[in-house]
């Protein structure tokens, strides 16, 4: 992109999707969903934001920056101490950390440990829970995605990303206690539209580590997923994309790299990138459905999620 194309990208005033990524049990593969949606979203030439909300640092250390680095993040945006647009990781910020293509990190430190302790003890009008919105608001109409990585406990950054975020992508596996965690996260959304979110809505599941010789375990519970989704609108399905289980992964990560950055013709990648063509032609068909674009990522009351 020449100099003066990427200043105009930059100036673009977008339609801001903020979405948080997440089931309420861990080793499930959300933070590798998010990331490399994130990605794929970003070759597809829209900007996106990686948010670490998480003490485990997943998508701060898949995106290249390590554990000893002390860098600002979100304990500091949490806390007040620092605004969201100053803590945001860009490309060329760091040395040896090479982000995707229009992909932007906002990093989580395991400092976080004592977010509740500093919140703690401030005074402050402002409830934990909201600690988000504020800041979420500031960045409206410069990202064409903000994905918010969250915890797989209830962690303050996490309800408030219940709180905050438009949607929410549940991500699970076909494993049965990955399916209990989508359970409780779907019980979670409820539970956060009624305490005052009410413009939060499921996008749907997106279903990883799928094996590939499906086993019967494997199959019965990708049938129950879509069992237990067939009752609500087409926005909140399962994706007919699924991701497979491969080796690939860990290494990546390992290395703090995307396989758009290592293996870009690798099926693990296509399979992101159709999932990514997924995720937007969904977003179509809603705000078409509203009859607008939807820039404030507000379309009213959003339909009652339902379990089973």
């Amino acid at each position: 992109m020449a100099h003066k194309e990427e200043q105009e990208y930059h100036k673009i005033t977008r339609n801001t999707r903020i979405i948080a990524v997440g089931n309420q049990k861990g080793g499930v593969g959300k933070t590798t969903i998010a990331v490399h949606l994130a990605a794929a979203l970003g070759e597809r030439g829209r900007k996106c934001l990686v948010w670490d909300l998480d003490v485990n640092c997943g998508s701060t250390r898949h995106l290249g920056i390590p554990d000893g680095l002390n860098v600002l993040g979100t304990f500091e945006v949490l806390t007040g101490a620092e605004s969201a647009q100053e803590v945001i990781v860009r490309p060329g910020d760091l040395d040896g950390v090479t982000l995707p293509k229009n992909v932007e990190l906002l990093p989580a430190h395991v400092k976080l440990e004592g977010l509740d302790r500093v919140l703690a003890a401030r005074n402050s009008f402002v409830a934990s829970p909201d600690l988000l919105i504020a800041p979420l608001e500031s960045l409206r109409g410069q990202y064409d995605y903000i994905l918010l990585d969250t915890a797989p406990n209830l962690t303050t950054p996490t309800i408030a990303a219940y709180k905050a975020a438009a949607y929410f992508l549940l991500v699970t596996t076909p494993e049965s206690f990955a399916i209990d965690g989508l359970n409780n996260a779907m019980k979670y959304v409820a539970n956060a539209r009624e305490a005052g979110n009410r413009a939060l809505r499921l996008m749907g599941v997106v279903v990883g580590k799928v094996p590939g010789r499906g086993t019967r375990l494997s199959s019965e519970l990708l049938d129950y997923v879509d069992r237990t989704f067939a009752g609500g609108d087409a926005f909140m399905q399962p994706y007919k994309t699924t991701i497979n289980a491969s080796t690939v992964i860990p290494s990546v990560q390992k290395d703090g790299r995307t396989l758009f950055d290592t293996d870009p013709e690798h099926k693990i990648a296509w399979q992101f990138r159709a999932l990514a063509s997924e995720v937007e032609k969904r977003f179509e068909q809603l705000e078409a459905a509203t009859g607008k674009e939807d820039k404030s990522n507000r379309v009213g009351p959003a339909e009652d999620v339902r379990n089973g």
